[in-house]
């Protein structure tokens, strides 16, 4: 009986250490958690580069500019690159949260600025098949900064 006590005893002292071990941990780590990015890569249809740059310039920008305002977003940046194939992108567009908890309830939050600068839910559906036109998204990275300490 006494051994049973002893194994339970010993047993909670090791998950007691275990537990406070955790803290430990995590105070050593050589880097904090920096702000998320979402990276787009797009690739512009032939003769649409300077059509789509235009679009970007204006109503994206101005999109952008207001989430800033409204503290949805911290930045954005468009990036050119040369593509070394068909299929590579040759813009891609960044953005920039604070962090993973400002995506809680995010559309919620962008609907309105949404319906603002472009009007109806159908407005924007039609506007988003011309940009169709000047190029194809070939994907989405969501990735977080890690700042080293």
């Amino acid at each position: 009986m006494k051994t049973t006590k002893n194994r339970w005893l010993a047993l909670g002292v090791v998950l007691a250490l275990v537990g406070a071990a955790g803290p430990v941990l995590a105070a050593d780590r050589v880097y904090t958690e920096g702000p998320v990015v979402v990276v787009t890569s797009i690739r512009t249809a032939t003769g649409m580069f300077d059509e789509y740059l235009a679009w970007l310039a204006g109503p994206w920008k101005q999109f952008m500019e207001e989430q800033k305002k409204a503290g949805l977003i911290l930045d954005y940046k468009v990036y050119e690159t040369r593509p070394a194939t068909l299929s590579d992108p040759d813009l891609y567009l960044e953005v920039t949260y604070k962090n993973w908890a400002a995506f809680d309830g995010l559309d919620a939050k962008v609907d309105p600025i949404t319906e603002k600068m472009f009007g109806s839910r159908k407005k924007a559906e039609a506007a988003a098949v011309t940009r169709d036109q000047m190029r194809t998204v070939i994907g989405d990275q969501t990735m977080q900064q890690l700042v080293l300490k």
